[in-house]
């Protein structure tokens, strides 16, 4: 059985996400503050978090951070704000996804069962290569890149973003496709997700940024241009 604790101050929310996830079979401990997540979460281990972002005492962006300080706990994160600004912190900060209120409890449980049976499965980017453009190193089995002899610092996304790209260099990617092989989903997914993404993860590669193209109107591909 999963545990699952859900840190909303809306008792509402809390209650209606709790009866559905306890329907699906889960185990659901709550908190109605950040503070009290980060404890919890010290104390006890979680399959996996459901945050809000405006909570009392410590928000969810703050709480988060904290709590990646000592584990490495699939996030999906709720909030009433739909800025891409919002999306692409929460995405630096390392949450697996994020939705947006008001939301439909069946869409929440989709998303929570897809990171978490992602995260239970292992990461299928997993492989022995080791992949030199230049000075751009991508070392899948160490999660690993440099970028002219720095270690690249990147989400648990980015680098799997990445690898998925460089084991299939110069083709043509949808952003759909991106979604299903990356996210593990299609249907529940936004292509905005993809797009903060590929975003952050240009800032990441610097000088090498241009390796990512734009396939306008379809998706994106890693091609080494010369």
């Amino acid at each position: 059985m999963y545990r699952i604790l859900i840190v909303d101050d809306e008792e509402k929310i809390r209650e209606v996400l709790k009866e559905y996830a306890e329907f699906e079979g889960y185990e659901v401990c709550e908190v109605a503050d950040g503070m009290e997540a980060v404890k919890m979460c010290k104390e006890q281990d979680f399959d996996a978090l459901v945050v809000d972002v405006m909570m009392p005492k410590l928000d969810g962006f703050s709480a988060c951070k904290e709590i990646r300080k000592f584990k490495q706990i699939p996030i999906l994160m709720l909030s009433a704000r739909s800025e891409e600004y919002d999306k692409l912190f929460g995405f630096e900060l390392g949450i697996d996804d994020y939705v947006v209120k008001p939301f439909s409890p069946k869409e929440v449980m989709a998303r929570l069962n897809v990171i978490i049976r992602r995260n239970t499965a292992g990461s299928k980017l997993s492989g022995a290569e080791i992949y030199e453009f230049g000075g751009l190193v991508i070392d899948i089995a160490g999660r690993n890149v440099l970028v002219d002899g720095q270690k690249a610092e990147m989400t648990p996304k980015e680098y799997d973003l990445l690898f998925y790209m460089v084991k299939n260099r110069n083709l043509a990617l949808t952003r759909d496709k991106l979604l299903e092989e990356v996210w593990g989903y299609d249907f529940f997914g936004d292509d905005r997700t993809v797009d903060t993404h590929i975003k952050m993860l240009r800032n990441s590669l610097g000088s090498y940024r241009s390796y990512i193209i734009t396939l306008r109107g379809l998706g994106y591909k890693f091609e080494v241009v010369q």
